[in-house]
């Protein structure tokens, strides 16, 4: 079987800085391909008012630590930000890793964010809808700027089959879901279907999905329902025997 693409989600929550550093170069030394955070103001499980990170001022941080991997949100939340903001707050980053960033996009959903940070939450279909007018908005940034990242690599998250994976299709370097491996064979074909329907190569996008450490032997199924690239979801104290174990499947 060919090798596939390891990533871990180190997940800035419950923890502290000095060990969140220590973890992302782990992961690099370690031989991952990717190394992801994501995009919240608050812990999703656990104490909900535990130690929590913010995306961005960590993945600054990331780029400067580390010298080979690829890292970006998994995934950034479209409504915290204005787009053009987002573009060059992108572009910065990109720039201080020498070119590693990959720009993940999603619709957003976790309602304390925003209620606590002043934000709309508003309906899934108006976050959608939001979503789908900010990606052009972003990448004409992108080439805007001075200097240019034009060609930026955009990951776009989410499995709605109506809205979500049609923007993947029409805008998407790379797509993520999550689920067992059944639900992402599904979702994998409705994405071809959009391809073919908008006139893209679906070779194009890179397809990713996100694991938990009870899932890693199940890597094969993932793989078989059209995932390229893995990712584990990665939590302190960050032991890295779970990724190493997935590593050591990866280059079977």
């Amino acid at each position: 079987m060919a090798r596939f693409k390891v990533g871990v989600q180190i997940r800035p929550q419950h923890c502290s800085m000095s060990q969140l550093r220590e973890a992302w170069r782990a992961a690099e030394d370690l031989g991952v391909d990717t190394i992801w955070n994501w995009d919240h103001f608050f812990p999703l499980y656990g104490d909900p008012d535990g130690a929590h990170y913010e995306c961005w001022t960590m993945l600054a941080a990331l780029a400067a630590d580390t010298s080979r991997v690829r890292f970006g949100p998994l995934v950034a939340c479209n409504s915290y930000r204005n787009p053009d903001l987002l573009a060059d707050m992108a572009r910065t980053v990109d720039e201080i890793s020498e070119g590693r960033l990959v720009l993940g996009l999603g619709a957003g959903w976790f309602e304390r964010d925003y209620t606590e940070f002043g934000y709309e939450f508003g309906t899934a279909g108006d976050r959608l809808r939001a979503l789908g007018d900010a990606v052009p908005r972003i990448q004409r940034r992108l080439a805007t700027q001075n200097p240019p990242t034009p060609h930026l690599p955009l990951l776009i998250g989410g499995g709605g089959e109506k809205v979500t994976l049609r923007i993947v299709a029409e805008r998407a370097d790379l797509w993520n879901d999550f689920g067992s491996p059944e639900r992402y064979a599904h979702k994998n074909a409705v994405l071809d279907e959009w391809c073919a329907k908008v006139g893209r190569d679906p070779d194009e996008i890179e397809r990713t999905t996100m694991i938990n450490a009870d899932e890693i032997d199940d890597y094969d199924a993932y793989l078989k329902a059209g995932a390229t690239h893995i990712i584990l979801a990665w939590d302190a104290p960050f032991d890295p025997a779970d990724v190493e174990r997935l590593l050591a499947n990866a280059k079977d």
